[in-house]
């Protein structure tokens, strides 16, 4: 059974990362670097579509960019100086080999690649309209809709047909995509997930995030726009905006978790963001204590901020197993209780007899929570206060962000006291929204039109969510059909 992590599920689960590049012999390559550069944002499956002047060469499988890429003699079949490549993290549809991207078809006006970073929020609605036409789905991932939609256009051109298509989807999106003779991307008219542009000498390459672009020593260009299509071919590129423009709204989760420390997302430094965020929470909600000590490895930066602020050393009172692989045997049944300390283990001499701040950027269901404080206290804390560098995470992403449905969201179903009462903690408290607004920039959170989607915590949804207000629609899985993974 694949697992992103067995042993800790109280993270939300990151989207998907999608590169792309044109103009370099040796694209493939550079776009399996650029995906691992992007791991972080998809551990299930990864692939890559090339072109070389007459023939689409294609490889995509389950598991690690390094399972899949790993060997040279794979990169050598995949020839061509245009690529797309991306790593999944499924948020509709099952971990198949079928629904690993970048997904392929024939059109009338040749091949087409496709990968998608986000979700769809009418897919549903738009499947079965697609259906009822005639069209035969082979994934059961949203993306697909895309290309059906691109399919049966009538425009005459690629780029009105995935004009077309793109008129028609809501929900959010960053898109590459490669033709024969020209490389795509695309992002959602409220630019709710990332994208961006670099170049390498005469090669245009396009990254969910910076850090795939320095992995292969390109240089950041600037971000893609909410709502612009940039197309790369052999004339250059050429900038198309075919949305009425609109307010971004872009994740703000990015800032807070998902993205990488050392990427740069809408001019502004995701490691930078993070630590003034925990600046913010130290000011917010300061106690007295001996340590600050960061859940490794996404409250460090945060941690780092809030000490800092609040005057109290910083230290790695949790040592990070890295090597707890995705799909390491599970534990037999009396040896279970090892359970979280298989990812991370208490260094007692900075714990114990003192007063522990616990930094972690978010509680889902609080599992984890519960068994970090737990370890916490048996290595000799005297108190142990968490603080959350995101604010509660009351509602459900339909966004392209695995979470699980409200009633198991922990902040959902109690107050901060009853949070704090579950977890163990003698004290818990979360940045307030305000506090999260001004750490990335901001005076505070425009309550009639903010400035990012931070739906989870506010439930304020930037798109209808049309699919999950349709009961009659089974939104976790669009297809009943099951495949042998072996």
């Amino acid at each position: 059974m694949l697992t992103t992590d067995p042993f800790d599920d109280d993270h939300l689960r990151e989207e998907c990362g999608v590169f792309g590049i044109f103009g370099h012999p040796e694209a493939a390559a550079h776009v399996a670097l650029g995906l691992h550069a992007l791991q972080h944002r998809g551990q299930e499956a990864a692939g890559i579509v090339s072109f070389d002047g007459a023939h689409f060469h294609n490889h995509r499988g389950l598991g690690h960019v390094e399972d899949n890429f790993g060997n040279a003699s794979v990169i050598g079949k995949l020839k061509g100086s245009h690529a797309v490549g991306h790593v999944r993290y499924s948020t509709t549809g099952e971990t198949l080999l079928r629904n690993v991207q970048p997904l392929f078809a024939e059109m009338e006006f040749g091949g087409l690649a496709l990968g998608h970073n986000g979700n769809l929020t009418n897919a549903m609605a738009l499947r079965r309209q697609l259906v009822r036409r005639g069209c035969l789905f082979q994934s059961t991932t949203d993306t697909e809709v895309i290309i059906h939609l691109i399919a049966i256009s009538l425009y005459s051109t690629v780029e009105d047909r995935l004009i077309d298509a793109l008129r028609q989807i809501e929900g959010a999106y960053s898109l590459v995509a490669a033709t024969k003779d020209t490389v795509f991307g695309v992002r959602d008219p409220l630019g709710i997930r990332p994208l961006c542009l670099g170049r390498l000498d005469k090669a245009w390459i396009l990254a969910s995030e910076s850090c795939a672009l320095d992995i292969i020593g390109a240089e950041f260009v600037r971000d893609v726009e909410p709502g612009e299509i940039v197309v790369l071919s052999a004339d250059g590129i050429r900038s198309v905006k075919p949305f009425v423009k609109r307010p971004s709204r872009f994740c703000i989760f990015e800032y807070i978790y998902f993205a990488r420390p050392d990427s740069v997302v809408e001019g502004t430094s995701v490691y930078e963001a993070r630590k003034r965020i925990g600046s913010e929470l130290a000011r917010e909600s300061l106690v007295k204590a001996d340590v600050v000590v960061p859940v490794p490895d996404s409250g460090v930066p945060a941690a780092i901020g809030f000490a800092a602020e609040a005057g109290i050393p910083f230290e790695l009172g949790i040592i990070r197993n890295h090597y707890v692989g995705r799909t390491f045997i599970q534990p037999t049944d009396n040896i279970r209780h090892t359970g979280v300390k298989m990812k991370h283990n208490a260094n007692r001499p900075m714990l114990a007899g003192k007063r522990v701040i616990l930094v972690d950027d978010s509680i889902v269901r609080g599992t984890t929570s519960r068994k970090i404080v737990e370890m916490v206290r048996q290595a000799g804390a005297t108190e142990v206060h968490m603080r959350i560098s995101s604010p509660p995470t009351t509602h459900s992403c339909y966004f392209g962000i695995d979470t699980p449905e409200r009633e198991k969201l922990l902040a959902a179903r109690y107050d901060v006291e009853g949070m704090a009462k579950l977890i163990g903690v003698d004290s818990l408290a979360f940045i307030s929204i305000d506090g999260l607004y001004r750490a990335v920039g901001e005076p505070g959170r425009n309550g009639a039109e903010p400035q990012f989607c931070d739906a989870c915590f506010t439930g304020d949804y930037p798109v209808d969510p049309t699919d999950y207000n349709n009961a009659q629609s089974d939104t976790k899985q669009l297809s009943l059909l099951t495949e042998d993974t072996h």
